[in-house]
């Protein structure tokens, strides 16, 4: 695959994703899992810039992989970066689109979840907890996206603590819908992007 072809898909699902992390998911305070999860929670508490708040803690699992996973390192630095730029620079973009709590949190799964399937289908992804679960997955040969699910709960279920009950529900839509659509978009029976 060339490298404009690579860069544009990564763009384009970067921007996907921002695009419902900001207009659908951050009015109402609805967490994704993982490391994105993470980044929101401590947006919706302390006001911190969630890109910045990925990338800074991304970056100890981002240097696992540069010393015993080169592969995985490359493949997701990209998606990483792009991605939490995108997630910073689109924030202005935060309740432009008015619709209910529920068809935001579905809205915003399936925005968010063609933008990782996107960048999955060219080999890439934002890293985090993916790249973690990847780890596990190589020493423990426990299915990875079991613990991908496992890692997603968890960071749910703290935002649900932490926040409010509602986020708590709302952010388990999300998720499923997150899921749902990466593995319609990242599969490998539908045309090549």
């Amino acid at each position: 695959m060339n490298t404009i072809k690579i860069v544009s898909v990564i763009v384009l699902g970067s921007l996907l994703l921002s695009i419902g992390i900001n207009v659908f998911l951050t009015p109402y305070k609805v967490l994704d899992g993982g490391m994105i999860g993470i980044g929101l929670i401590l947006h919706y508490l302390f006001d911190l810039k969630a890109g910045i708040m990925i990338i800074i803690f991304s970056a100890p699992i981002f240097l696992v992989a540069w010393i015993y996973y080169r592969k995985y390192f490359y493949n997701s630095l990209h998606g990483l970066l792009l991605s939490s730029f995108f997630i910073d620079l689109l924030k202005p973009l935060d309740g432009i689109v008015h619709a209910s709590p529920i068809v935001s949190s579905i809205i915003g799964g399936i925005f968010v979840g063609s933008g990782i399937g996107l960048m999955l289908r060219i080999g890439t992804s934002t890293g985090g907890t993916d790249l973690l679960a990847q780890f596990i997955s190589d020493r423990s040969g426990i299915n990875v996206g079991i613990l991908i699910f496992c890692i997603d709960m968890v960071v749910i279920l703290l935002g649900g603590l932490l926040i409010s009950s509602e986020t708590l529900i709302l952010s388990c839509i999300t998720i499923v819908f997150v899921g749902l659509t990466t593995t319609i978009v990242s599969s490998k029976s539908i045309r090549e992007v």
